[in-house]
């Protein structure tokens, strides 16, 4: 199994999944279906379908013409918000692309139909890897267009069940803002020292984190720490008062 990102428009990932064993792959959320399809072609996969996180037109967007050049194809996604969709998934779908299984995670807050693909090897030779869209970034979340704290609590709390060692592939290139967001609210935090190398060596960082790393540095992900309690103020609020705190401190946050 290989994951390949492509950044289309000036910060948004679109990926190629590829079984590098038989030379296909799966697109996701391939906005920029020429650039995306030149990436394959670069790669020497055949695209036999795609997966989509959700309906937002930056992930979405590219499925109609994808669905033109690719006639009869698969295209997953949560809703039929998202266009030309084939498939509409549930929360724990699984289904097989060639020798990689893939696992349909719901996590509505971003947009209620986000869906977040975990997928994995079936010979086990990756430790397997979830496609988070605009849910989980590196070192952030995503806004709540269409949910609650509490959902999306919830919905970083189910991604935080995944093996630690499950390579986060998000929608994003946010991390230098979320790394600078983070140190404003937990600047005790040695983890963090880790993703600012990050930062500071690579300008793609999607692919080169873990689950355990966002669990060891992701302020959302980190609600019971008694220094981000401290300066958000709520330090004997619930989890779902300190996600809302942290959620409007990024938004508002200019660091």
């Amino acid at each position: 199994m290989k994951v390949v990102p492509v950044l289309v428009r000036s910060d948004n990932y679109a990926y190629l999944l590829i079984d590098d064993k038989v030379n296909k792959a799966l697109a996701v959320d391939a906005f920029d279906v020429p650039k995306v399809v030149e990436a394959a072609k670069k790669e020497g996969v055949e695209l036999v379908g795609k997966l989509t996180t959700h309906h937002h037109f930056d992930h979405s967007g590219g499925n109609e013409e994808f669905a033109r050049l690719h006639p009869g194809v698969p295209i997953y996604g949560g809703s039929n918000k998202a266009p030309a969709l084939t498939h509409i998934v549930k929360d724990k779908d699984e289904f097989a692309f060639e020798g990689i299984t893939i696992r349909a995670l719901h996590t509505p807050c971003h947009t209620q139909d986000s869906i977040c693909f975990h997928v994995a090897p079936t010979d086990g030779s990756h430790p397997g890897g979830v496609f988070t869209g605009d849910t989980l970034f590196i070192g952030g979340c995503g806004r709540f267009f269409e949910g609650t704290a509490s959902e999306m609590t919830a919905a970083l709390k189910y991604l935080a069940t995944l093996p630690d060692a499950t390579v986060v592939y998000n929608g994003h290139e946010y991390t230098a803002g979320n790394l600078a967001f983070a140190k404003s609210v937990e600047p005790d935090n040695a983890a963090l020292g880790r993703l600012e190398t990050l930062v500071q060596e690579h300008p793609v960082t999607t692919g080169l984190t873990t689950i355990a790393d966002e669990k060891a540095w992701n302020p959302f992900l980190r609600l019971d720490s008694a220094t981000i309690r401290k300066n958000t103020k709520t330090e004997s609020g619930s989890e779902d008062e300190v996600m809302h705190a942290l959620r409007e401190g990024k938004n508002n946050f200019r660091g």
